[in-house]
């Protein structure tokens, strides 16, 4: 498919000096997983404890009383009901959690976990663990908590007759620094954020990916808008490639690999139409060809041949920052997100799911419990060090955006960004402004 959109007056934006400034935590170059999950545990705790200590003791060390509440350092060391305040990892035991050998087990397939139900429904026993060990959380306010397995928190409350302790109150790391942005206020500049194109080998391109890059390009609609989009971010699941089988199989047509090498030459020609006329970001994501554990590893140059002809296409991992003009911006492709759902338990939507991402200071707090990971041992990368500008989540059902804030003032712009394939719908993101603007394509 050809587009022409070179001929079109296009403003320009500075992407970001070194590629990988952002991203040099998500790199894991050849994965081994001889190691354990629990050094990724320990040093998430001992990364966030610190932060949530400041804020806990912000919190609770004044309240009118003659001696402020203090810290138990010891989850285990708490004794009678004098109040205090613990700090540790949430964990959440639920039979409803998935298993990922029973998985492999049942299906003979290495892909995706199988999407469950709620894992956090009334009952379920909530603990909070440090390295001395675990002492369950009872009470009202952990009943009406947003919460999730390997969130790092602070609980006040005070130990119970049986053992358990009762929170009445808790706090969390908080939203870190976060860097001014330096934008051009002359000019608006919109950048493209899309996800879940979900091509496939039977329909690699369809109809409404044509009128997408044809968009982008301003080949299709208000020409002027389209000499406003300065930069396209593709939130991943480009593709839906069918998982291969587990071992050998009688049927040749199952060990037929022809159909998923066409589309992926299909999808570089397709976004190469596109990178032709706009620096493009292209993250991976579920059913795409990268490895399901995240971070997602930025999807290998040789599959984008065409691609990579042009200086402006860039592949990220899972998740991702990068900048734009200015603006830092956080990119996932979603399952952080989805994985979160499972622990609401109050209605809470995927845009305030993940604005609590950020008050927890982690962007993917259930891996590895729910949500397969890397097993790092010297650093946790999904730790928010720099509060970013905007949060993209893609992959989601609805488009939908929102403010997350902090203590200092940060503020942090949120976008769910619906599935193409799905939706047919785009969002585009105002550089000057931080506003958003839902775009139906198939109502052009």
């Amino acid at each position: 498919m050809d587009v022409d959109g070179a001929s079109i007056p296009r403003a320009q934006v500075a992407l970001g000096g070194d590629p990988d400034k952002h991203q040099s935590e998500f790199l894991t170059g050849r994965r081994r997983y001889m190691q354990q999950f629990n050094e990724l545990y320990y040093q998430r705790l001992q990364t966030l404890k610190p932060f949530v200590q400041h804020h806990a003791q912000n919190k609770w060390g004044h309240q009118g009383r003659k001696q402020p509440i203090q810290l138990t350092p010891k989850v285990l060391n708490v004794e009678g009901p004098e109040p205090t305040y613990i700090i540790g990892s949430v964990f959440i035991d639920s039979p409803a959690k998935p298993s990922t050998l029973e998985q492999v087990e049942k299906t003979h397939w290495i892909s995706e976990p199988e999407a469950p139900g709620k894992y956090r429904v009334d009952g379920e026993a909530v603990y909070l663990e440090d390295e001395s060990g675990r002492i369950r959380l009872v009470g009202k306010a952990i009943d009406d908590a947003t919460l999730a397995s390997g969130v790092v928190a602070a609980m006040m409350g005070s130990e119970t007759a049986d053992g358990s302790f009762e929170v009445v109150d808790m706090c969390f790391a908080g939203m870190p620094a976060q860097p001014a942005r330096a934008f051009d206020d002359s000019q608006d500049k919109f950048v493209a954020l899309v996800s879940g194109l979900g091509a496939t080998a039977e329909q690699p391109v369809t109809l409404e990916m044509q009128l997408l890059a044809e968009f982008l390009a301003g080949s299709v609609g208000d020409q002027r808008r389209g000499a406003q989009i300065v930069q396209t971010v593709v939130l991943g699941s480009t593709m839906r490639l069918t998982a291969p089988p587990l071992g050998h199989t009688e049927d040749a047509r199952a060990n037929d690999r022809a159909p998923a090498q066409q589309l992926v030459r299909a999808v570089d020609a397709y976004l190469a139409d596109i990178a032709a006329t706009m620096p493009l970001t292209l993250l991976p994501g579920s059913g795409d060809p990268a490895d399901v554990s995240l971070p997602q590893q930025p999807l290998p140059p040789s599959l984008f041949a065409q691609c990579h002809a042009f200086s402006g296409f860039r592949t990220r991992t899972n998740p991702a920052y990068f900048e734009i003009d200015g603006t830092l911006v956080l990119g996932t492709s979603g399952q952080n997100v989805d994985d979160l759902w499972h622990y609401a338990r109050r209605g809470e939507t995927p845009c305030q799911l993940a604005a609590q991402t950020l008050q927890w200071r982690h962007v993917a707090p259930t891996a590895p419990d729910t949500l397969w990971c890397y097993p790092f041992t010297e650093h946790d990368p999904f730790v928010v060090r720099t509060a970013p500008h905007v949060y993209a989540v893609g992959n989601q059902c609805a488009f939908d955006v929102g403010a997350a804030e902090g203590t200092d003032g940060q503020l942090t712009r949120l976008i769910m960004v619906p599935a193409f394939a799905q939706t047919q719908s785009i969002v585009l993101l105002n550089l000057r402004s931080l506003e958003c603007s839902l775009v139906r394509i198939d109502a052009l």
